[in-house]
């Protein structure tokens, strides 16, 4: 399959056919990224003063949380920051509409996590190796484990000058794991709970999470993977959106600024095929339950 799906969907709202629904579901669990290109997010005029790396703070992203509607990683205050909450708030309600509209079988499986703006240009910024996001990597989080749920993240590029957003999408994670299953080692017993009753994280870190987050390390710091192996460029336009399982889709983040992005997290038992699940793959390669 293809690493990059292309499907015409025009409107966050729109009902996808019965075989674009089907086609989705199976591009998405093999692991590839879904793009719509025609999918656009309209930016408000009042939204438009936002668009500076200057609302930053610390963070590369400004982040937020629908739950609560918090927002944090930005310097706006007062009316900049009541804006920016409500463009994010907009995004993440358009996200899950599109998430239900396409993905019948997650309605009310699909768990709404953070959304960010991302203003900052990737392109020469300064990081470590294990921040870089221009090297090819999958996703997991140190401080929120998933469990084994997966992380589906969409995706809109919002850039007013109208440049891409250039991606390289690599090989299937199968293939990946498989690489680099010999350097995986498990966790100490008990070492999860004791992260999370010293606050490190939000909860107790399984042992796929602390395969998975290995995995990433390994993934960045191996030059040779990096240069060699399967991968593909693409660029996704500005006024375009996309969206994949980031546990699973090799990528990097090579150049863009302005972009929107919202995560999910979805139960596995939940997939058409579960064993096509970084948890089920990693499970076969480790000959043991993980979570």
């Amino acid at each position: 399959m293809d690493s990059v799906w292309r499907a015409e969907i025009a409107g966050w709202d729109a009902p996808a056919e019965p075989a674009a629904r089907s086609a989705a579901v199976e591009s998405l669990e093999a692991g590839a990224v879904i793009f719509l290109p025609n999918l656009r997010f309209e930016v408000l005029p009042a939204e438009v003063r936002l668009f500076t790396p200057a609302i930053l703070g610390a963070a590369k992203n400004a982040s937020f949380d629908p739950v609560s509607g918090r927002l944090g990683g930005t310097s706006a205050t007062g009316s900049d920051a009541a804006v920016l909450r409500d463009m994010l708030a907009r995004f993440s309600g358009a996200a899950a509409t599109l998430a239900d509209r396409l993905f019948p079988r997650y309605v009310g499986r699909l768990t709404r996590g953070r959304g960010s703006f991302r203003p900052a240009e990737i392109a020469g910024r300064k990081t470590t190796w294990r921040k870089d996001d221009t090297r090819l990597h999958v996703d997991s989080f140190p401080a929120t484990p998933t469990g084994g749920r997966r992380i589906m993240r969409v995706f809109t590029n919002v850039n007013p000058e109208g440049r891409a957003r250039a991606w390289r999408v690599g090989d299937d994670f199968a293939a990946v794991a498989s690489r680099f299953a010999g350097q995986l080692r498990p966790p100490l017993p008990g070492s999860g709970r004791l992260l999370a009753l010293l606050h490190v994280t939000k909860s107790p870190r399984t042992a796929y999470d602390a395969l998975m987050l290995q995995l990433h390390d390994r993934m960045k710091e191996d030059d040779v993977f990096q240069r060699e192996s399967r991968q593909t460029a693409f660029d996704f336009p500005a006024g375009s959106t996309w969206l994949g399982f980031t546990d699973q889709v090799s990528h990097a983040a090579m150049s863009g600024q302005y972009q929107l992005e919202q995560t999910f997290l979805l139960p596995v038992d939940a997939m058409a095929q579960p064993e096509r699940s970084p948890l089920r793959i990693l499970e076969a390669l480790k000959g043991r339950a993980l979570t």
